[in-house]
């Protein structure tokens, strides 16, 4: 098994568990029993986000969804954003605590904190390294739209 990985957001680490695959829209992903895939927001995702206030589905167990479909809704103190399949598969289930109370997230992204288990196939995922590469590729434009200054060149 790969080793975990530290990904610095400034002065904030991001741990990266390294026996996760990841997905480009900050989701790791882990087999389950049953042959199933458990779903959650990486820990650079959850610092990101900061507080999540409120997770609204808009899929169901038993539903097909296709890569990058919406699949729901996610609050927090930052901003109301779209959630979307991070791959095509059928939804087993949804983890019903975060429904009452969505600050397992903040308190244990990849524990307690996950999303959402389904049936597909993770293989096309990233391991740890290749999302390691993939924030470090990334960070400066992130802390420019983090910033608001997305559109401002650089001198």
């Amino acid at each position: 098994m790969a080793e975990d990985r530290t990904f610095l957001m400034g002065k904030f680490p991001a741990i990266l568990p390294g026996g996760l695959r990841y997905a480009r829209n900050h989701m790791w992903c882990r087999p389950i029993e049953g042959g199933r895939t458990r779903f959650g927001f990486t820990s650079y995702a959850i610092r990101l986000m900061q507080d999540v206030y409120f997770l609204d589905w808009q899929i169901s167990p038993g539903d097909r969804v296709e890569l990058l479909q919406q699949i729901g809704h996610i609050e927090t103190s930052k901003a109301v954003s779209d959630l979307f399949a991070p791959v095509a598969g059928t939804i087993v289930s949804i983890n019903p605590e975060l429904l009452n109370d969505p600050s397992g997230i903040n308190v244990d992204g990849y524990g307690a904190g996950w999303l959402f288990d389904m049936d597909c196939d993770s293989a096309s995922l990233w391991d740890v390294d290749e999302y390691h590469q993939f924030l470090s590729d990334n960070w400066e434009k992130t802390q420019r739209l983090i910033k608001g200054k997305i559109n401002i060149e650089e001198e």
